[in-house]
């Protein structure tokens, strides 16, 4: 990842390429002594959590920047030098599958740990659990979100979705609602809004004061084939199958064809591991036909188990 680009409206915008900077990542994580491992168990913890997923090797660099400021935040404050805090409020872009709320629960434990949340809990709304049906229902929901998100994060997906119907909507009142909440109770509570690039900008587009609010913007781009190969495989291993060289030369090529085709909207993780759930089901249908059923077959994924003509799995 290139340094974080800053904004003309103060927004630091980090984009995660998800290419892998192993040699470069190692030397990140090691600590020169089994002391300093000691103290800085906490980073440590959540390289590791990070490490077993697949991609988002620029969110580690991202929330090491973060633990960095804060541990020196803490070793200024034991020198009597001054410390301020920062608004945390953040915006994820992207489409479905790619990490968002993954990252989005990992950051409220983060948080917790170094003392930034009080509890650390992550509550997850939408539309219809912030917008009420008539004047002041919404404010009044708005708030009780806020209050349950108290010591956590409030993560929102397709945020968007408050300002599509208008001035005369309730969205735009539950907008107003976050945004004095924002101001008021800045630092009970971190606000993380979420949904698809093009209509996150111009859902920010729409409140010249709403973008300064969020200091933090991240791009969460889609996977590469290679990637979601790779989630494909870890998600094998959870179930004890294994995957015929037909069988992956089948589905990578697969990969290739839909991403290319749905590159507005792509469903990334979530599209694989459908694929190869549906796969499980049509295994077990050709077992049963055949009747074998020794352990090589129960784990065994072969190319015909892949019928991406006649199967029900969206993009």
């Amino acid at each position: 990842m290139q340094n974080p680009i800053i904004s003309s409206r103060g927004q630091i915008n980090v984009v995660l390429n998800h290419q892998e900077k192993s040699r470069r990542s190692r030397q990140q994580q090691q600590f020169l002594s089994s002391e300093e491992r000691e103290k800085h168990y906490v980073l440590e913890r959540v390289e590791k959590e990070l490490e077993s997923l697949v991609g988002l090797t620029d969110v580690r660099r991202f929330l090491k920047e973060v633990y960095a400021w804060l541990y020196i935040n803490k070793c200024r404050k034991e020198q009597g030098l001054k410390v301020t805090k920062q608004s945390l409020h953040m915006i994820f872009k992207g489409n479905p599958g790619t990490g968002k709320t993954t990252v989005a629960r990992l950051i409220a434990k983060f948080f917790y740990e170094m003392n930034v949340l009080s509890k650390g809990h992550l509550i997850e709304v939408e539309r219809a659990d912030l917008v009420g049906e008539y004047i002041g229902h919404t404010a009044q929901k708005t708030r009780d979100m806020i209050k349950k998100a108290q010591g956590g994060v409030l993560f929102i997906d397709e945020a968007y979705s408050l300002a599509r119907g208008g001035e005369k909507d309730f969205g735009k009142e539950a907008i107003d609602t976050l945004v004095k909440s924002m101001e008021d109770q800045q630092h009970d509570f971190v606000l993380i809004l979420a949904g698809y690039s093009a209509e996150m900008d111009y859902f920010l587009s729409l409140n010249p004061g709403l973008p300064s609010r969020f200091p933090v913007n991240i791009d969460f781009p889609d996977y590469t084939t290679d990637e979601l190969m790779e989630i494909g495989r870890r998600l094998l291993d959870e179930r004890e199958y294994r995957l015929t060289k037909d069988g992956e030369w089948k589905v990578r090529d697969y990969l290739k064809r839909v991403k290319a085709e749905h590159k507005r909207a792509f469903s990334n993780g979530r599209f694989i591991r459908n694929l190869i759930e549906q796969a499980i089901r049509a295994q077990a249908v050709r077992l049963l036909a055949e009747d074998q059923y020794n352990r090589d077959m129960l784990t065994t994924l072969c190319a015909d188990d892949f019928d991406f003509e006649n199967g029900h799995v969206e993009p």
